[in-house]
């Protein structure tokens, strides 16, 4: 069937309106989840049942459900819901008066940190090096060209036999232990900038987190984080440091950490020795605050929306829509070619599932445990939030808790995706229209009434 004729038999089918509530119930998700089964929802204690519902009365007898997918070149729909909670969750542990999290969180000291990964050779850059020479195969030694922010070959080694291929792979399959070496090290750096030992500033002042990786243009992760230090107090959640330990000191304890932190990485078969891995010499700590300030640092606010805004970004972000890159390409070859010489029971035996993420193994946003809220709790919110909906719809009259109500169902998995591709246009069209919608309100909000264009 044509796109026109399945979209014209969709628009005129008696059910549209109920069908498009279903898309609006997804969030105008792009890729589905199929369901079949039914529900009901009871008052545990007395056993009336408060709501029933079956995929079997939806116009397609099937129930459409988000995807989940926290990449917005997979879902903008999902993706923005996923970005959206991560914002939640960074600007909660950063500003506090929000997620039960108080507002004097904000004055404690806070800096916004990121690491980088070292060289594996030159690439194309926007930076112009005019000082590079030749390498033994005839190519610059550095980026001698005019590259725009947007050109396809900023990234790209200069040189792609001369760029170690092997080592990117070894230390973004790393990369997550070298974090985790590098929290370690940072509280014992602290402790000594405190002039302290460990165990003694344990007792008055603990490291808190909230982490996102980012994929840079040459295909290798560096990480954002906000760091923050907060005092040790067993009846309270977020209690602050002693006022002698100051943003200064968390400063200088970065730094150190940056330049100390190592790991070792097991040499793959044929080879002699292993490799060290550390951060890139180039890494960034600045200061938050509430407000953005002259001296460089930044605002609680702006570091929340920049950290949400890399949380939903892939690797398929590297590569431009309908084309690959051969750098790319040659990574992802670089992690199979060594997969496939290496013991599914060694340090690599998992290797060969990360071809696609370019040999990153880690979680793209992680915290620490007492930093703020987690995403599960927001997605557990909303749940209790439409649960609230339902026992209002179902007992207006009564005062019905949630944790009063059971849900008892029975699902089964019915495939992915809108069941034709007019479906399909109808339901992306929508998502467009909604997300216009979005942005518009969001303008209005900070435009003032009187400078606002009529529509």
């Amino acid at each position: 069937m044509r796109l026109d004729e399945s979209v014209a038999r969709r628009l005129r089918s008696p059910d549209f309106d109920r069908w498009m509530r279903g898309v609006s119930a997804t969030g105008y998700c792009h890729n589905p989840v199929r369901l079949v089964g039914s529900s009901a929802t009871l008052h545990e204690r007395s056993g009336e049942v408060l709501s029933e519902y079956a995929s079997a009365n939806e116009p397609d007898g099937v129930t459409f459900t988000r995807c989940g997918n926290r990449r917005s070149r997979r879902c903008e729909s999902c993706s923005h819901e996923y970005k959206g909670d991560t914002w939640h969750m960074i600007m909660a542990g950063a500003a506090g008066g929000m997620k039960d999290v108080p507002e004097r969180i904000a004055e404690h000291p806070m800096v916004f940190l990121t690491l980088t990964a070292p060289s594996f050779g030159a690439v194309h850059t926007t930076a112009k090096d005019r000082r590079a020479g030749l390498c033994e195969h005839g190519k610059p030694t550095g980026c001698r060209c005019d590259h725009e922010t947007d050109d396809p070959q900023r990234g790209d080694a200069v040189c792609e036999d001369c760029y170690d291929y092997v080592e990117h792979v070894v230390w973004q399959f790393h990369a997550p232990e070298l974090w985790r070496r590098f929290t370690i090290r940072l509280r014992r750096e602290l402790a000594r900038s405190l002039g302290m030992t460990q165990r003694a500033a344990s007792r008055v002042v603990r490291v808190q987190f909230a982490k996102v990786a980012e994929f840079q243009r040459r295909g290798v992760v560096h990480f954002h984080a906000i760091i923050r230090l907060d005092g040790v107090h067993p009846e309270q959640l977020f209690p602050a440091p002693p006022a002698a330990v100051t943003t200064d000191h968390l400063l200088q304890a970065i730094a150190a950490a940056v330049r100390t932190t190592r790991t070792s990485a097991a040499p793959f078969p044929g080879e002699e020795r292993g490799r060290t891995l550390v951060w890139g010499k180039q890494f960034d700590a600045r200061p938050i605050i509430r407000r953005e300030g002259l001296d460089g640092s930044l605002s609680d606010r702006a570091v929340a929306a920049y950290i949400a805004k890399y949380a939903t970004k892939a690797t398929e972000d590297l590569e431009p829509t309908g084309a690959g890159r051969a750098h790319i390409k040659r990574i992802k070859s670089t992690v199979r070619e060594l997969a496939a010489t290496v013991d599914v029971e060694g340090p690599y035996g998992q290797l060969h599932r990360w071809d696609g993420m370019l040999g990153f193994r880690g979680h793209f946003s992680t915290k620490s445990r007492r930093y703020s809220v987690t995403l599960g709790s927001l997605r557990g919110a909303r749940r209790i939030w439409r649960l609230r909906r339902l026992i209002e719809t179902a007992k207006p009259n009564d005062d019905v808790a949630v944790d009063e109500v059971l849900v008892i169902g029975s699902w089964a998995y019915a495939g992915m995706g809108w069941l034709t591709d007019g479906d399909k246009a109808l339901a992306t069209e929508a998502a467009d229209a909604a997300r216009q919608w979005r942005h518009q309100r969001a303008r209005d909000r900070r435009t003032p009434p009187t400078e606002r264009s009529p529509r």
